[in-house]
């Protein structure tokens, strides 16, 4: 006669006990799986900030050891001098003073700049111990979404330092919800996340800006290069996850606040949506356009057309000599 337990036999309840412990430990497993990948992430982020930090030390103090050279100098040269009436002698050491005072402002901006990046690098590193990490991907999440562009937009204003935005969008989400479940759709974002996140560089922030939408911020990076990594990452996951996504990109501009530059890129976004999905659009301020259509051969044939005129403007000027110096064609392109 079989023994019972809560009205179960023996047998099969310990056979339910054996199953349910199976698949508790897959799941404490692949937790395990996800927080190890997670702290390697974390891991590689620390290195990058570390090594820029080391940059910016290392630009110090190289810049430091030229003034001082420069000003040890002056000193040996006023000392030489000492009571001398020679008005030529002095004539040239206030020449040397006035090349001295350039070097200094130059070393002044230097230091200033270096101070916004360590304090920009230490918001990095604050992201580390506070709660700014998306539990299901690891990923940024949208609080730190929303300080690391307070501080890119910052240096912007402060150096005309550029960044490029992209939002992308997995494609018909709600379908893979509603036909494969939710698992499985968290299973996609996570594959989705670990895709742009092995496809950026280390100075690059992803962020899960919600749902099934991510933002990527790549500071250093024009539209151009925006685009090419947005295409890159559109062909990856739709031959490597078998998911398509759209993007939206935006680069910032002297007027943005973070809301415009969000703005932009998310009309793009809807642009790509309107187009039948699985495409790139980006808004250049007035418009918006597909990434495939744009060259970036145009702007370097634009920058290389720019430096010839500068050089016949300067070769015009030697010619001149001590006459008056010619003004630039006021309708000559600048380099940004």
């Amino acid at each position: 006669m079989e023994n019972w337990m809560l009205g179960i036999p023996v047998p099969v309840a310990l056979a339910l006990v054996a199953l349910i412990g199976y698949f508790l430990g897959k799941r404490n497993a692949s937790a395990a799986v996800a927080e190890q990948s997670r702290a390697r992430r974390e891991v590689k982020r620390a290195q990058a900030v570390i090594r820029q930090l080391e940059d910016i030390s290392r630009d110090i103090r190289r810049n430091l050891a030229t003034h001082q050279s420069s000003i040890l100098h002056f000193k040996e040269r006023i000392n030489e001098l000492g009571d001398s009436q020679d008005t030529q002698a002095w004539q040239n050491l206030c020449e040397e003073a006035e090349q001295m005072l350039s070097p200094t402002m130059r070393l002044s901006s230097q230091i200033a700049n270096a101070y916004d990046e360590i304090r920009q690098q230490a918001n990095l590193l604050m992201t580390f111990t506070e709660s700014r990490t998306d539990p299901l991907t690891g990923l940024s999440n949208r609080r730190a979404l929303d300080d690391s562009l307070e501080n890119l937009i910052a240096m912007k204003g402060r150096y005309d330092f550029t960044f490029s935005l992209c939002i992308f969008d997995v494609d018909h989400f709600k379908r893979v919800n509603d036909q494969h479940g939710h698992l499985h759709g968290d299973r996609v974002l996570v594959e989705v996340s670990n895709l742009i996140d092995n496809c950026v560089r280390e100075t690059d922030i992803v962020t899960r800006y919600g749902g099934e939408e991510f933002v990527v911020l790549m500071p250093s990076t024009d539209i151009y290069g925006a685009c090419i990594f947005a295409e890159r990452l559109r062909t990856s996951a739709e031959a490597q996850l078998g998911v398509t996504i759209s993007g939206g990109l935006s680069q910032v501009r002297s007027e943005d606040e973070a809301r415009t530059l969000l703005a932009r890129a998310d009309a793009a976004l809807y642009r790509a949506k309107a187009n039948g999905r699985n495409c790139n659009f980006y808004h250049d301020g007035t418009r918006i356009l597909p990434c495939l259509d744009i060259d970036p051969d145009a702007e370097a044939e634009s920058i290389d057309e720019a430096e010839s005129l500068l050089l016949e403007v300067r070769e015009l000027e030697q010619l001149h000599g001590a006459g008056a110096p010619i003004s630039e064609p006021s309708g000559s392109p600048s380099r940004a």
